[in-house]
């Protein structure tokens, strides 16, 4: 046990033990999160996603996420877009109905950053986190999480 000169134990040793495996789960973390930043939505690239994203992207611009209108075009194409959550664990649908709950932090982490890049498309709405909320179901406490980061969220 390290004495520190008053005769007491002195915990920088431990400290820095901890500091350091700390920061090697962090790095495990953001490679995992690199690796699938790589890979989000690659299967929206390749048959049979490609060609029912070419038809209803072009539908959505210039529509608020959330309408009547939205809904109805996303209604349209069911099919592609449940292969596409099928495919992808980052959508609550992934999970069948165990939705949100079904997910780790992994995919909630870029979930949320989808839902960022995806609420580009309209910037005077940014993230309709209410909506989001009541589409998935999404427990008070995790919303105030969410919220709290975008709200955090580094400008520029």
């Amino acid at each position: 046990m390290a004495e520190d000169t008053a005769g007491g134990h002195d915990s920088r040793a431990e400290t820095l033990a901890h500091i350091h495996r700390v920061r090697d789960h962090i790095g495990t973390f953001l490679s995992v999160m690199l690796a699938r930043a790589a890979a989000h939505d690659a299967s929206k690239l390749a048959e049979p996603e490609k060609s029912a994203f070419d038809q209803l992207l072009p539908r959505l611009r210039g529509i608020r996420y959330g309408s009547a209108e939205f809904r109805a075009a996303e209604a349209e194409m069911a099919e592609p877009i449940a292969r596409h959550h099928a495919a992808n664990s980052h959508h609550p649908e992934h999970y069948g109905n165990r939705g949100i709950a079904g997910m780790d932090l992994f995919d909630l982490v870029e979930m949320v950053c989808d839902w960022m890049a995806a609420a580009e498309r309209h910037p005077e709405d940014g993230v309709r986190l209410d909506i989001n909320v009541a589409q998935y179901a999404i427990a008070p406490q995790l919303a105030a999480i969410i919220a709290n980061t975008l709200a955090r969220w580094p400008k520029g």
